[in-house]
């Protein structure tokens, strides 16, 4: 699933969730930013650059980070403390991402991360709503999102898996300047939405930047991983996948329980040692990402570039343009051998044959 929700239901949860996402990069050493601020709501209350637990946990109570001061009520107990909307990169980009260079790593790290970006404004613009009044009567658009942005790059079976947790506070500024809670059935209903858009986002940009992408509907995938690859490099889906035959588990609430079973307990790994095994399990497998690269560029080439007479023939457009050319053509030919006057002129358009010695002049 590209595009999945979660709520956390109490402070607690939340506070234990964001030290698992803190800690869960695998990284033992080079460790990145812990998380990063995002949406406008964000940018109202200045929260920029990297997310202090300190700062997480006054958001998570409805609390200005900043200067402590009480933006929502939290004390109803069906109050949730927010949501994580998480984004994952189709199999095919994170496996591209782990055997490219560090240019080209760097590359697409940068548009996943756009396009998580691009993913959750759409949230902001078009599907987050808080309610005012009596009894929550009246529902309103909110003016922005506070969002805490956690960017991880393996499974827990340490297969390369780009992915962002966008954590999205349960409270919302409004476009008076006050703020509310969120009506959270819109950020579920959103949920394909969303993922299509993030979809959709990070296809365009690695187009763009010159890899090969294949659609299929609202997704996608790149050429130059074989789906063999893929599979090699996806062992946590395969163990979800077992326990639920062993068990039976066919509903998306099984599929939650055959993911509980088979998770495993974090194995820190540095980057490099990550990089190396992945590179030496692809070798082992056969498989050359330069290669495979640079054949997928040479494919338009044995392809040919310009198109044969059998596609034009089948092409939509040259079927609608041919008729009307074949009736031109046969006019023209028609008034070739024809003459027509008009008063006071002759025109004759058969063309006599060139005889030796007579030759057109030019």
């Amino acid at each position: 699933m590209v595009a999945s929700i979660s709520a956390r239901k109490s402070v607690g949860a939340a506070v234990a969730y964001f030290k698992h996402m803190a800690e869960d990069e695998y990284y033992t050493s080079e460790t990145e930013v812990e998380g990063e601020w995002d949406g406008r709501g964000a940018e109202r209350l200045a929260l920029e650059g990297p997310v202090t637990k300190a700062e997480f946990e006054a958001a998570l109570n409805g609390l200005d980070p900043k200067t402590g001061e009480a933006l929502v009520q939290t004390s109803n107990k069906s109050h949730a403390p927010g949501w994580d909307m998480t984004y994952s990169a189709p199999k095919s980009v994170s496996v591209m991402w782990a055997l490219s260079p560090e240019a080209d790593r760097k590359k697409i790290k940068t548009a996943h991360r756009q396009a998580v970006h691009a993913a959750t404004t759409q949230l902001e613009d078009s599907h987050a709503f808080t309610r005012r009044g009596k009894g929550g009567a009246i529902r309103e658009p909110v003016a922005g999102l506070t969002i805490a942005r956690f960017h991880h790059h393996t499974s827990r079976d340490l297969d390369p898996q780009l992915h962002t947790h966008a954590f999205i506070f349960n409270m919302a500024p409004r476009q008076d300047g006050s703020w509310g809670s969120l009506v959270s059935r819109d950020l579920y209903k959103a949920q394909k939405e969303t993922g299509a858009t993030y979809r959709r986002h990070l296809a365009n940009a690695l187009e763009r930047q010159g890899f090969a992408v294949e659609r299929n509907g609202t997704g996608f995938r790149l050429k130059a991983i074989p789906h063999s690859i893929e599979r090699a490099f996806s062992k946590r889906r395969q163990a979800i996948e077992q326990a639920a035959d062993t068990y039976g588990y066919k509903t998306p609430k099984g599929m939650e329980m055959a993911a509980l079973r088979t998770r495993q307990a974090k194995r820190p790994k540095e980057r490099a040692a990550l990089f190396k095994a992945w590179q030496a399990e692809t070798k082992a497998l056969g498989f050359d990402l330069a290669k495979a690269r640079q054949q997928q560029r040479m494919q338009p080439l044995h392809s040919g570039s310009m198109p044969s007479a059998t596609k034009l023939k089948t092409s939509s457009p040259a079927r609608a343009i041919l008729p009307s050319v074949k009736q031109m053509l046969g006019k023209i030919a028609a008034m070739a051998n024809t003459s027509f006057s008009m008063p006071g002129v002759r025109v004759n358009l058969r063309q006599k044959p060139l005889t030796r010695g007579h030759e057109r002049e030019h």
